[in-house]
Formats: structure tokens, C-alpha cells, sequence
């Protein structure tokens, strides 16, 4: 069955990233993917700061990445950048752990001036990290979304739409590339 790791890189637990999360979160499942989380902010600081890569708690978020046929990275936006928590994990994936996977970046930042910090501080990194197929990613603005009372996200119609777009355009690729790699494996055990 194919699979996704999504990892939010929002220090907060009620981050308005959550909303853009839980979109890209049903669409995986509805199109029948496996879907599962890491939030950077649970994992233990002092790990991530001392950059502990046999950490029970590294390893097995490096686990779930390195097993993943696609990947989210997404992160608020703060001084026109992604997060600090975000980059201490980015640091413990090891340096080609994005190699063959399909990545969709998501940002959300609280004005438009912030729009290119996808292209020009995530993207990078990402492709530092081995990923060669980044779709185009989604950022948004937080007046996009709205937290509900009782807990939940509304989204903006049209940051719904750039969504859902995103993530077929996304799991279309992941499912090719899943596909071919389970042919090639095929292949090879025959």
C-alpha cells in the first residue's frame, strides 16, 4: 500500500498549519494512501538540539521518511524562512533520506511578502536532502484560515482549491513513481 510521511515543522500545537495538514491529510486517505504524521515539536528537544541521530525517537521518524513513497514538509513561516524546530530535524535526515521520494512542500506565513520563502529557503534544502521531484508547493496566508470553535480549521474556497490541486497533482506523481518501483522490485525478485 502506498505510503506518506507528512512532518510539520509548526512549534505550536494549535498552528493554523494543521488546517492546510488535515486537507492534505484526507486526500491522501481518501485516494487509499497510509498516512502518518511527525511533529517535529514532539520530538524530544534535546535530540533534535544535539543532534542525536540514534535517538529512539530520531530513528524511528527517520524510519517512517526513509519507508515513505512521498513526502509533505510543511512549516509556518516565520522571518522569512521555515522554522527553527523544523531545520533541527531536517538536519538529523540522513543526506540523501529525500532521494526517490515525491515531496510536496506546504507554508503557511502571515502576509503575502512571504510567499517565495517555499522557492527560495525550503525548497533548497529539500533538494539538498536528495529530493530531485518537489510539485509545486502551497503556501498560504493565516487569514486563509479560520480556527473553529470546539477545534477544527475552515479554509478559504480558494486555498481549499490550491490544495486539493496540489495534492492530486502530488499523489498522481507518487503513485507513478510507488508503481514503478514496485514493478522494478518485480523484476528483480523474478
Amino acid at each position: 500500500m502506498p505510503y506518506i510521511a507528512a512532518i510539520s515543522g509548526s512549534p505550536t500545537e494549535t498552528s493554523r498549519l494543521n488546517g492546510l495538514l488535515h486537507e492534505i491529510r484526507h486526500a491522501a486517505l481518501s485516494a487509499g494512501w497510509t498516512y502518518n504524521e511527525i511533529q517535529v515539536r514532539l520530538l524530544p528537544p534535546e535530540d533534535l538540539i544535539y543532534a542525536r541521530f540514534d535517538s529512539p525517537a530520531i530513528v524511528e521518524a527517520n524510519r517512517l521518511v526513509a519507508e515513505a513513497d512521498a513526502v509533505v514538509v510543511a512549516t509556518p513561516i516565520y522571518k522569512a524562512s521555515y522554522t527553527g524546530v523544523l531545520k533541527t530535524f531536517l538536519d538529523l535526515i540522513p543526506q540523501k533520506g529525500l532521494e526517490g521520494k515525491i515531496v510536496l512542500p506546504l507554508a503557511i506565513g502571515g502576509t503575502i511578502a512571504h510567499l517565495l520563502a517555499l522557492d527560495y529557503a525550503l525548497k533548497p534544502v529539500l533538494a539538498a536532502l536528495g529530493a530531485r521531484h518537489i510539485v509545486s508547493g502551497v503556501y498560504a496566508q493565516e487569514s486563509q484560515v479560520t480556527r473553529l470553535e470546539g477545534g477544527g480549521f475552515a479554509l478559504a474556497d480558494d486555498l481549499a482549491e490550491r490544495l486539493r490541486a496540489a495534492a492530486d497533482e502530488w499523489l498522481a506523481a507518487a503513485g507513478r513513481a510507488a508503481s514503478f518501483r514496485a514493478a522494478a522490485k518485480e523484476g528483480a525478485a523474478g
